[in-house]
């Protein structure tokens, strides 16, 4: 399949019923959501009873052979509020940890109990950070023991900053099963709903995102059985014993994920850095000093040209790099990094231009670029921060193991 920039009529189609759900649901609960701190679980079952939030409406952004759907989907949501748009993605990202490493048996049981139901809508956690182990995969701590007797997993540890931890029904764990190999020793496992031993944290209180759930999870001797590691214990052994006698590595659990969500982590930057561009720009339209609108003054203006520049270049290479995976094309440049760090950027220097077009009312809550510019920041952080991105595209186009 050739990469085309021209949308199709179901594309389309899916990009308008998205933006019109962000337009009248989302965008008028936002300022709400963000000052109340908390899951806004109305908000998720509206999603759910129209078939935005759950199983099906992921498997038909997966089976999209182009792979745009689901960065389009994210553009869209985020666009109109980023806290609320990740309190409805956010169960992706667990999602995208069973699909990259579960077998087809595994996605079949597993992926619909992270959404629930219109009835009762369930979200899901990815845990893999931990507090001594963010970018830095390989000094994960968390180990998972075999329990041959019982056919069981134990595992043990703390994650950190788990979106949904806690209140998730299905948690999706990182752990070590052979700490001598580092992070080609990882694997990932399902944690059942109600499985004893998972604690989760208090809710921290963050700068932005404020909507969405994020907590420490505690795993104290939780027990799963040997049908929840992902991909089966036979595979995990022959990729152990790969690593062992030092052959090429096919990747790792966390890793795995991460490379599959990238660059729909770039959409979501896409749509909140597009939200504050498209505001701005009204605002600049009728703001009028001097006589005249701000946007008569040249300063303004090119600003304005600027950011629309950086926000379209920024959705092109999130569209490649979603084509890409989808796929199969290698990121022989680190496509998919790039992808993430050049959206996340745009979208911060974006949200900051937009609060200075409306001066001392961007700095108020009474517009909501504010509001934009707090949930931006994290996109240069999570998922990798700007520097682990750019590490990974210096490795890739080096053929060097940069430090």
């Amino acid at each position: 399949m050739t990469f085309s920039l021209e949308l199709s009529e179901e594309q389309t189609e899916l990009r308008d019923w998205v933006h019109g759900f962000a337009e009248d649901v989302v965008r008028p609960a936002a300022s709400e959501w963000d000052e109340r701190e908390e899951t806004p679980w109305p908000v998720i079952q509206e999603a759910a009873k129209i078939g935005l939030y759950g199983f099906e409406s992921l498997a038909t952004c997966y089976a999209d052979p182009t792979g745009l759907s689901l960065s389009i989907v994210n553009e869209e949501l985020f666009w109109g509020d980023g806290g609320i748009g990740m309190a409805i993605m956010g169960t992706g990202l667990a999602v995208a940890g069973i699909f990259a490493s579960g077998s087809p048996e595994q996605l079949a049981e597993w992926v619909p109990q992270c959404y629930g139901d219109a009835d009762d809508p369930k979200v899901a956690a990815f845990c893999s950070s931990e507090p001594e182990a963010g970018s830095d995969v390989s000094a994960m701590r968390t180990r998972a023991v075999y329990d041959e007797a019982k056919d069981e997993w134990v595992l043990n540890g703390q994650k950190a900053w788990a979106t949904n931890g806690g209140i998730a029904g299905v948690h999706v764990v990182t752990a070590v099963v052979d700490p001598e190999l580092k992070a080609r020793g990882q694997a990932g496992f399902i944690v059942p709903p109600g499985t004893p031993g998972l604690v989760g944290g208090k809710k921290i209180r963050k700068h932005g995102l404020r909507a969405s759930h994020t907590a420490d999870v505690y795993l104290d001797d939780v027990r799963v059985p040997g049908s929840c590691l992902l991909g089966g214990k036979e595979k995990l052994d022959a990729r152990l014993a790969r690593a062992r006698e030092g052959r090429k590595a096919e990747g790792q659990a966390a890793m795995a994920t991460f490379e599959v969500t990238r660059p729909t982590v770039g959409a979501m930057a896409v749509g909140i850095a597009r939200a504050a561009y498209e505001y701005s720009l009204e605002y600049a339209k009728q703001r009028v000093t001097f006589g005249r609108p701000i946007i008569e003054n040249q300063s303004i203006a090119f600003t304005l040209a600027d950011m629309k520049m950086e926000i379209d270049a920024a959705r092109l290479l999130v569209w490649r790099a979603s084509w890409m995976g989808r796929n199969g094309k290698k990121f022989t440049s680190a496509e998919g990094s790039m992808s993430k760090l050049k959206a996340g950027e745009v979208a911060v220097w974006a949200t900051e231009r937009a609060i200075q077009i409306l001066g001392g009312n961007g700095y108020t809550r009474e517009h909501p670029v504010e509001r934009m510019h707090r949930d931006a920041k994290i996109y240069t952080i999570f998922e990798g921060t700007s520097e682990i991105q750019r590490l990974v595209m210096a490795r890739a186009i080096s053929g060097m193991h940069i430090r």
